[in-house]
């Protein structure tokens, strides 16, 4: 996950530290042409565009709010939310279309009710498609954060997910707790 950077205060002076946006802001801002990279920088520092770095840049760019979320909401690259701890994205390019992704999109989206573009209510998942993840001859594909998984079927698919769901749990049980039955493997 990204740093919120939410307490932008040096330690040392108690002074306050410019955030890499603000940093931006000051030397780019009302500059024509700036509002995407803008808003990749905001999206970089925070991990996705929150509320309050719309109206910072809307403040200093002197371009209202709503012709800023309409420019978010226009290209796929921005989010308005955070991502969940893993990202699934899942392939639905030619061969992976022509091997049934779409059954496992429809899977993936019930196991984890969720929709298209969404992330579940934990903060755990978040699914979105993709054109095409360049793994032609293992479709249909999925990939997970950095890891990918190929040839799958529905089942394959739910045991991913459980994987995923107990590594989480692993992750935050306390050091030294004992899994319960049924947990992760060796």
């Amino acid at each position: 996950m990204h740093p919120t950077n939410q307490d932008p205060t040096d330690r040392e002076t108690g002074r306050h530290r410019p955030s890499t946006l603000e940093m931006h802001l000051w030397r780019d801002g009302n500059e024509p042409g700036q509002l995407i990279p803008l808003l990749q920088k905001a999206q970089e520092e925070f991990g996705y565009i929150p509320e309050h770095a719309i109206r910072t840049i809307s403040t200093v760019t002197r371009i209202p709010e709503s012709e800023i979320f309409g420019v978010i909401t226009f290209y796929k690259q921005f989010r308005l939310k955070p991502l969940g701890r893993y990202l699934i994205r899942l392939c639905d390019g030619t061969a992976c279309h022509v091997n049934d992704a779409k059954t496992l999109m429809t899977l993936v989206k019930e196991e984890l009710g969720l929709d298209t573009d969404d992330t579940t209510s934990d903060g755990l998942f978040t699914l979105t498609p993709v054109a095409c993840l360049g793994c032609c001859s293992l479709a249909p594909v999925i990939m997970i954060n950095d890891e990918t998984f190929g040839r799958l079927t529905p089942p394959k698919v739910r045991q991913i997910l459980k994987e995923f769901r107990q590594r989480a749990a692993a992750d935050a049980a306390p050091a030294g707790a004992v899994p319960a039955k049924g947990g992760t493997k060796a």
